[in-house]
């Protein structure tokens, strides 16, 4: 059993992808001059190593294919088609049950042009197309520029391209070769979108320390901190020099570090797609296995077992060690990862969890601070053996640790189960039973901390020291900080792995029939949306949760339409939620000015038959509410992310740029009203 949930874990880790790939296709133009009256549009595409660009010429049916766009003007005329240099590679597709086109590393697209004029001028226009390796392809729709010289101006022209034009969607279903591109035509409208490598109030920096932090906790654990004397003695015996005893401990130190790291690295890289990332928020295989782990790992750290991992594992790296030489430095790291993993495995998979959102810089940064604090310790130990005597001694503090990071499991173990409930809507968590156990949980820390709970491994304790003492001030505190909570309060800080309002049972602002709220206003919507039986918005805000109902009514009103990108499971929409949209400045433009239309992509109701949609960049018929609107926020608005947030017309034409994660509710103010103002330039 034991090693069955050892081997569970590390699968969790291997396995989970929370990626996004940047463009691996870059483009320059430039325009050749023939004679006075024709000239050469020239497309060259470098290609990263391992991916591939689609041809423009084989038959329908298949992946997307390149296709160029070009914008009329009366200054210019195609000439032929475009072509392709050199030969695109062939090979038969056993997905399309067809033979397809594709060049690898280089290819270069000349399209001939007549001129009709002798001054410079402008062509426009966008590319369209797909890169792809071996397990997934991404779709793009870039924007370009070629400045046309006038009669005697230079030879050669170079182009631009839009540098706000990138992917649309990354992998996840779009791995079976995507669609034909999107319903509405992309815009320069790369914001700072979504869950991205680093937002506002999510700073990269902050998580990187946060990741040191940990790996100096997962120091302090009982597999680890007893193995300190023995690894320094290591060095000691085995070093004939003073330079060679520090090069086996720098070398020691850097092995623990690339061994955590490729952990973070083979996230970041093992790309299942961007669907893959929702269905490990929300479906409820993945998340009832996190709970699982998590528990079981409190369980074990309160004393209840042990987890060991499989001895042969350590027993094989050991060996190595015995050989001596430099090698055995890497060996001597290796055997303590391994040894150490039934302590940092649960540090380790939160900071892993805590970097779910599509990001894929952040798994490999979070793990590179967790070796760095668990490293550097040992190296300068290893390098000044003489510190080792001014360190405490083994004993009864070490499992205080290990019961301290079991509280703290057990709390975030409860967020799996929430997940579930919410994607599924069981309302069998609300978020005051959410908060009573993390109260109840942080309240018992509290008092363990301050001896007046003792477990089994535990030994007596005669004193407080005042360390332990600031910290159940701490934990008391925290609790304290939570009960507010009970009663509506939005507790911003930490809204992000909270249930939402809309999970609240018992709120002492209530709100009063036939609309409005404690914070005044109103809102107007036409008809009874869909799926309000089970979908709401919070602070009382009334709107849509169908993309064509939320238009329909836009139109009737007269008003734009405020699309919004959200999921039951994003951290980053709840936290955007509380501290933003509980401004009452923010709630009056949301009811006043705009039909708030949210469409939730991680929701897994199914829908009636009559409204299953085809997806164009896949072929799939969605069958669910988040299926059906993840793929109209990927082909109509060519993002992924969450929350994301643009104005349409009532039409559905898109107006202004878009606006994704932010924490400051005046730059949300400002943005909304420049949606207005763009939205009535529009309408003249």
């Amino acid at each position: 059993m034991k090693r069955l949930l050892a081997s569970l874990f590390i699968t969790f880790l291997t396995l989970s992808s929370f990626g996004q790939v940047v463009n691996p296709v870059e483009w320059t133009y430039q325009v050749e001059k023939g004679d006075s009256q024709t000239a050469t549009l020239v497309f060259k595409a470098d290609i990263d190593m391992n991916w591939h660009l689609y041809s423009q010429n084989f038959a329908e049916g298949g992946p997307l294919r390149t296709t160029f766009h070009f914008e009329e003007s009366p200054h210019y005329k195609l000439v032929g088609e475009t072509r392709e240099i050199p030969e695109p590679e062939k090979e038969y597709d056993e997905t399309f049950e067809m033979e397809v086109k594709w060049f690898s590393d280089q290819a270069t697209f000349r399209q001939k042009i007549k001129l009709t004029t002798q001054k410079s001028f402008k062509i426009e226009g966008n590319v369209e197309y797909q890169a792809c390796q071996e397990d997934k392809c991404i779709y793009f729709n870039p924007s370009f520029t070629f400045d046309v010289p006038g009669e005697g101006k230079a030879e050669v022209a170079t182009g631009e391209e839009d540098a706000s034009a990138g992917e649309a969607a990354t992998e996840g279903e779009a791995t079976q070769g995507g669609g034909q591109g999107s319903s509405i035509s992309r815009e320069a409208e790369q914001a700072e979108v979504g869950t991205g490598d680093l937002t506002e109030g999510r700073s990269l920096l902050g998580f990187f320390l946060l990741s040191v932090v940990f790996g100096l906790a997962g120091i302090l654990t009982p597999c680890v901190f007893p193995m300190i004397p023995m690894t320094v003695s290591f060095f000691m015996q085995e070093s004939p020099s003073r330079f060679s005893g520090v090069l086996k401990a720098l070398i020691f130190g850097l092995s623990i570090i690339i061994l955590y790291t490729a952990v973070g690295i083979i996230v970041s890289l093992t790309s299942a797609g961007a669907d893959f990332t929702t269905v490990l928020g929300t479906h409820w295989l993945p998340n009832s296995l996190f709970f699982i782990l998590f528990l079981t790992f409190a369980a074990s750290f309160f004393g209840l077992f042990e987890i060991v991992l499989p001895s042969r594992l350590a027993n094989k790296a050991d060996r190595q060690v015995d050989k001596g030489g430099f090698l055995a430095s890497f060996f001597m790291a290796l055997t303590l990862v391994i040894v150490s993993f039934s302590c940092t495995g649960p540090i380790v998979g939160a900071l892993l969890v805590k970097a779910v959102g599509g990001s894929i810089i952040e798994p490999t940064v979070g793990m590179f601070g967790f070796a760095l604090g668990f490293g550097i310790p040992f190296t300068l130990l290893a390098i000044f053996p003489g510190w080792l005597k001014k360190m405490p001694k083994s004993g009864g503090w070490m499992n205080a640790v290990k019961v301290v990071l079991a509280f703290i499991i057990l709390a975030f173990a409860f967020k799996f189960l929430s997940n579930i409930d919410q994607n599924y809507h069981l309302n069998l968590i609300s978020r005051d039973l959410y908060l009573s156990i993390w109260i109840a949980i942080f309240g018992m820390l509290g008092f363990y901390l301050l001896g007046k709970i003792k477990l089994p491994h535990d030994s007596n304790l005669k004193n407080i020291s005042v360390l332990r003492l600031l910290l159940a001030i701490a934990s008391f505190s925290f609790a304290i900080y939570l009960v507010p909570g009970l009663f509506g309060a939005n507790l911003s800080s930490i809204s992000g792995v909270l249930p939402p309002r809309s999970a609240q049972e018992f709120e002492i602002n209530t709100v009063a029939a036939g609309g409005g709220s404690a914070s005044g206003g109103s809102s107007t919507i036409c008809d009874e949306p869909m799926y309000a039986d089970f979908l709401d918005l919070p602070y009382n805000i009334q709107g849509y949760f169908d993309l064509e109902q939320g238009l329909e009514c836009a139109e009737e009103q007269g008003k734009p339409a405020l699309v919004y990108f959200t999921g039951h499971s994003c951290s980053n929409c709840k936290q955007m939620q509380a501290e933003v949209w509980s401004d009452p400045a923010v709630q009056k433009r949301l009811r006043e000015d705009y039909v708030l239309i949210a469409l939730y992509i991680d929701d897994r109701k199914k829908l009636p038959e009559e409204d299953w949609m085809k997806s164009e960049y896949d072929g799939k018929v969605k069958k669910t509410i988040g299926k059906k609107n993840a793929a109209i926020q990927i082909e109509q608005f060519n993002v992924n992310t969450q929350p994301y947030y643009h104005v349409v017309t009532p039409e559905g034409k898109k107006v202004g740029e878009p606006m994704g994660y932010t924490t400051k509710p005046q730059k949300f103010i400002d943005w909304l009203d420049q949606g207005v103002e763009a939205y009535q330039n529009n309408q003249q």
